[in-house]
């Protein structure tokens, strides 16, 4: 018989099955974190062909900030409904209010940093021993640094000196009582990666990574859509313009592109065109620092 050679989406998704089917095997009580963005919807898929028929031996989980964008929400709850798998939502609206949390001042406050308090709470409330994510580590250089099973201690921390070896796809998830594990099944895929398995696996997504119409402003050379939580003056520059979103977070630290890419061999070119990371060019709070991504993890963000 003549031997059949995998294509790199191909490996991609078999690593990924295989980091999914050890995270059953080695933890009790595992959640997939799940926001209604492509690269948990990737996930999720991931998931389906990992565990189907049987069911998902875990939650899905969406730390909600209360700006998110509507499209993405609609699609949590729709994907989590047509696939009969528990979602689970938690607000950072109620945690700012239990804790007394001053939530961040200015033109885009964005409630990133408040929303790890929500993800600690809930692991606690659960006592989840891994959370299922979808970074990558060509998303930014602190991602980059980190392992697949990436072990937090007690108090939700990461310390990017002290991570385990992961050799020949070996993968260690002993942890001690308190402890957490953050488990990334596609941290070896990219955005273009996402995109080509998108594509030949027929994904559904949510519209709003599509080219539309959108009104946005123009902030820092960054279009920023307007909403209910920015704060207008009378000198901004507010247009229409015809714009998508390459990632999907917070509508305050978010930004579209200015894009006329409406199926998925547009966005797929596009992507291929530029040089710029999604995070790079979209993600507002990043720019904050050098250092801002890993500050946020070293405090126990996602």
């Amino acid at each position: 018989m003549g031997s059949y050679k995998l294509d790199y989406l191909d490996q991609l998704e078999s690593e990924a099955i295989h980091i999914f089917r050890e995270v059953a095997g080695q933890f009790e009580r595992p959640a997939l974190l799940f926001s209604g963005g492509k690269d948990s919807i990737v996930l999720v898929h991931l998931a389906l062909k990992a565990f189907r028929p049987g069911k998902f031996p875990f939650p899905l989980v969406h730390i909600d900030t209360g700006h998110n964008f509507q499209e993405a929400l609609d699609f949590r709850d729709y994907l989590a409904h047509k696939i009969g798998e528990r979602l689970i939502v938690r607000n950072v609206e109620d945690t700012i209010k239990a804790k007394g949390l001053t939530e961040q001042k200015g033109k885009l406050p964005s409630r990133n940093g408040l929303q790890t308090y929500t993800l600690l709470d809930t692991i606690e409330e659960f006592d989840f021993d891994a959370c299922i994510g979808g970074a990558r580590r060509d998303e930014e250089k602190a991602r980059a640094k980190e392992r697949i099973f990436s072990v937090r201690d007690e108090f939700g921390s990461w310390d990017p000196k002290l991570q385990r070896p992961e050799l020949w796809n070996t993968y260690n998830g002993k942890i001690s009582k308190g402890e957490n594990v953050r488990v990334f099944p596609i941290s070896n895929w990219t955005e273009l990666d996402i995109w080509n398995y998108i594509r030949r696996e027929n994904i559904e997504l949510p519209s709003i990574y599509f080219a539309h119409e959108r009104e946005v402003l123009e902030f820092d050379g960054r279009l920023v859509a307007t909403n209910q939580f920015i704060q207008l003056h009378d000198n901004d520059v507010v247009t229409r313009k015809t714009v998508r979103y390459r990632t999907v977070g917070d509508m305050t630290c978010t930004a579209a592109v200015e894009s006329s890419a409406s199926t998925l061999d547009d966005i797929i070119n596009e992507i291929i065109a530029t040089n710029t990371s999604e995070r790079g060019q979209t993600r507002i709070d990043d720019r904050v620092s050098e250092a801002a991504m890993e500050d946020r993890k070293k405090n126990g963000y996602f």
